[in-house]
């Protein structure tokens, strides 16, 4: 098995293909010049089997290993950008204005490059190795959309595997754990409907923002005091809408949020209780209200055997003193969820080293963990794909 050295030999090449995504970064699924330039490179490899236009921008490559005939595993990496104003003062700052790579998808697409330019030369395992770049993961869309076009059937994948940069774990370091990994999230709508009137005579009126007011500080109870404290639930209200002048009480209010759950059940639990919490609140006040729930990105839970094949790859890599194989799960979500769904498969962190969080305008993918990045790809495979 190769070792870490053999990989940043690939560091340069890499950075200039991370540095060139991030200046040029691409939301959604409009990712028109992202995916030109990796089919490009993925053609100079000297890969045959390559097909674009999955889910608009995503593509789908095979290599064949020269060891035999075998099973084909799924290497996924992300490929879409965020809707910020970049602040990183890097020379290679997004030249796009309010778009940046805020999360490292530039670095993971690099990352699968390097490791299908080191696989496509040395075919080092058995049966074929597909690799997925996806678009629109920060709609939380794109991962669904490639597996609802059947590319799990079309290209004979029985595994799948995902990658994520992670701040503050150190370069060279890998974290990762058995079962739930990242939450399931959904979104919720509530209007509530009151009376409106004159300021100065609140008591001719129903007060929908009184009502809302009640609405969110009860929400909260259903975290601190029905739910179980060793299970998790996140209930987070990110909007308050309501009224447009001082001496005007409004006839509606708008409450807007997210709930985060790692379990199937707490999930069921979640919509039915914000419901009937919210209802019961605006009844007590002799208001009413509309409800939405919308159910987005599924848990993403790791299956055991598909995870110990990462801890294998990334100690072989690495040393099994630097993956931390028993992280907490987070409660962010993911959509490669959906994939793992489709087929059983593992999702890792990779260290990213003391840089700004994901989703900030100062952040910026460390090139200094690519080729830990493209040594885990490899690793893998030729564990997983054993010649």
């Amino acid at each position: 098995m190769p070792n870490i050295e053999t990989f940043r030999a690939l560091q340069n090449e890499a950075t200039e293909w991370r540095r060139y995504l991030h200046q040029y970064p691409e939301l959604g699924y409009q990712l028109q010049n992202t995916a030109r330039f990796v089919a490009e490179k993925l053609g100079s490899f000297g890969i045959n089997h390559i097909e674009t236009g999955i889910a608009e921008t995503g593509i789908v490559a095979m290599i064949h290993g020269e060891g035999g005939t075998g099973p084909t595993i799924g290497l996924r990496a992300d490929m879409d950008a965020l809707p910020i104003l970049e602040k990183s003062n890097k020379p290679w700052s997004s030249r796009i204005p309010d778009k940046m790579h805020g999360c490292g998808h530039d670095g993971h697409t690099a990352m699968l490059l390097g490791a299908a330019k080191y696989l496509a030369n040395t075919r080092n395992f058995k049966g074929s190795v597909a690799l997925i770049f996806q678009p629109a993961e920060e709609d939380g869309r794109g991962a669904q959309r490639m597996v609802q076009e059947g590319i799990m059937d079309r290209f004979g994948i029985s595994q799948v595997f995902g990658m994520h940069n992670q701040p503050d774990l150190k370069v060279g370091e890998f974290a990762i754990c058995d079962g739930p990994l990242m939450a399931a999230v959904d979104e919720f709508d509530i209007v509530v409907r009151g009376r409106g009137g004159h300021a100065a005579m609140p008591h001719q009126t129903i007060d929908p923002i009184v009502i809302a007011a009640q609405i969110v500080a009860g929400l909260q109870a259903l975290v601190s005091r029905n739910t179980n404290p060793m299970e998790s639930l996140v209930i987070s209200v990110t909007k308050l809408i309501a009224g447009e002048a001082y001496n005007i009480i409004p006839e509606h209010a708008q409450i807007a949020g997210t709930v985060r759950t790692l379990t199937p059940d707490l999930r069921d639990f979640a919509e039915q209780q914000i419901y009937a919490a919210a209802r019961g609140i605006a009844r007590g006040f002799l208001g009413e209200i509309e409800f939405q729930y919308r159910r987005l990105e599924p848990v993403t839970v790791n299956a055991t055997d598909q995870t110990n094949l990462a801890i294998k790859a990334a100690s072989s890599l690495v040393g099994s003193g630097a993956v931390d194989t028993k992280i907490k799960p987070s409660m962010g979500a993911e959509d490669f969820s959906y994939m793992l769904e489709a087929r059983p498969g593992s999702y890792v962190f990779v260290g990213n080293g003391p840089t700004a969080a994901l989703h900030n305008s100062a952040y910026d993918f460390n090139d200094e963990s690519l080729p830990y990045g493209i040594g885990y790809w490899v690793s893998l495979v030729e564990t997983t794909l054993t010649a």
